[in-house]
């Protein structure tokens, strides 16, 4: 029978949920992997990810990876007393070529004018039309309008233009309230061990981004932490969550920096304590939107987390067959390296700057960190297809799902990632009968 949630990429019969054990077990090897910048270099590749074009074997023909991009200081040096001499029809076309890229750029320019000018029309409008900026916000949003467009998308700030100051500053207070309530009570023992694992957990966010190494910024994680664990007992805090602040941190920070600031770098200590203040309440309160909806992924034994990833097992099944057959010949489990990605949403994956652009998209789709996270897994998975392929024993192929090598990655290669799953969205998500096993 088919499934009866329509957004749900499959209706194959899940397996039994397994023991809390059983699931630790399995799960171990997620967390074992070392940063990925001790073990693996950056895998170079010289061909471009193909559009999904049909449903039969969708995958295997846009499994190629992507081309990186060529650095201007990679491209060899000619000397002018080198150069052959052209002739007139040459010049001609040097020159029409040279005027195609200008133009090429022009338009670019021109249609990212067009499109900062229709977010300020409508962010700036009286009632935001909230489908009208998840339209926008689909494509990425530009960084001088994020914060604001991510406190609509997430549902913290109202449309009305009129109730948004007062829903923030009522808001803030009551963030301020919580920490006077619920944060003196990491010295008490009955949750001295919740803080304990916030405070192992927080120097290992984003080890390599000085700004998530400064005890100002670690503090306030420390309290964004706590707070969200003592007020959501079903869960408390769980390993992971701890990822999922420095997007809206990153996001809300750059408000109160200069536009060519670095916020990756940057030295907190230059906010007076009001700003950094109000960024915390907003990276809490957003944090706390986003949570809600995937919470089953943080109760005992994370049950949204083991469904998700049999559901992506039965996907990838479907649509690269070869892939996954490969993987099982092999022994590797999804649990081991999809766990990771469903838990931390790709943070631990992914470039921050990817990421956060990643989450343009998530806050512009509807459930877009519960279900469309499940496609880009899904295409994620398939973008390494060839090298995984290429590798036929357990350790090198989890030494790859454990540690791809994405540190080159840019908005681009998101933004061809985001088309390969919205194809699966499209295909499976409206006609989950393609999930049938073929007699």
């Amino acid at each position: 029978s088919v499934s009866s949630d329509p957004s749900s990429p499959g209706n194959s019969v899940m397996r039994p949920e397994l023991s809390f054990e059983e699931f630790n077990d399995k799960i171990a090897d997620a967390w074992d992997a070392s940063d990925k910048d001790d073990i693996l270099d950056v895998i170079k590749s010289d061909s471009f990810t193909e559009n999904i074009n049909s449903v039969s074997g969708i995958f295997e023909t846009s499994s190629q990876p992507l081309r990186n991009s060529t650095n201007s200081r990679d491209l060899p040096i000619k000397h002018a007393s080198t150069d052959p001499i052209l002739s007139l029809d040459q010049r001609l076309q040097k020159t029409s070529d040279t005027i195609t890229v200008k133009n090429a750029q022009l338009e670019f320019n021109d249609r990212e004018s067009n499109r900062k000018e229709k977010f300020l029309r409508c962010l700036s409008a009286p009632n935001v039309e909230f489908e009208t900026l998840r339209e926008l916000s689909w494509n990425g949003i530009p960084k001088f309008f994020r914060p604001k467009a991510w406190r609509l998308l997430s549902g913290y700030l109202p449309v009305n233009a009129e109730r948004q100051k007062l829903t923030l500053e009522r808001k803030r207070d009551e963030y301020r309230s919580y920490v006077a309530k619920y944060y003196p009570l990491r010295n008490d023992p009955s949750f001295q061990e919740t803080f304990r694992q916030i405070r192992i957990d927080i120097p290992r966010t984003n080890p390599l981004i000085p700004l998530f190494q400064q005890p100002l910024v670690q503090e306030v994680f420390e309290r964004v932490l706590f707070i969200w664990a003592m007020r959501h007992p079903a869960s408390g805090y769980v390993q992971g969550i701890n990822d999922l602040v420095t997007p809206f941190f990153v996001v809300f920070l750059t408000e109160c920096i200069a536009e060519e600031a670095d916020a990756e770098t940057y030295d907190i200590v230059n906010l007076s304590a009001d700003q950094l203040e109000l960024i915390e309440a907003d990276s809490y309160w957003c944090l706390t939107n986003i949570l809600d909806g995937i919470q089953d992924n943080y109760t005992f034994a994370q049950p949204g987390i083991q469904k998700k990833v049999q559901t992506l097992k039965t996907l990838v099944s479907r649509v690269n067959g070869k892939l996954h057959l490969h993987l099982e010949r092999h022994n590797i489990e999804y649990l081991q390296f999809a766990f990771r990605w469903m838990n931390n949403i790709l943070m631990r994956e992914l470039p921050l700057r990817c990421i956060i652009r990643l989450w343009d998209t998530y806050q512009a789709e509807p459930n877009g960190f519960a279900d469309f996270h499940l496609y880009v897994c899904a295409a994620f998975l398939n973008h390494w297809s060839k090298e995984l392929l290429e590798r036929h024993d357990f350790q090198n192929l989890m030494i790859l799902l454990q540690n791809t090598p994405t540190n080159h990655w840019m908005e681009r290669d998101i933004a061809v990632l985001l088309a390969e799953a919205f194809s699966l969205k499209y295909i499976f998500a409206d006609a989950p009968s393609h999930f049938h096993k073929r007699k």
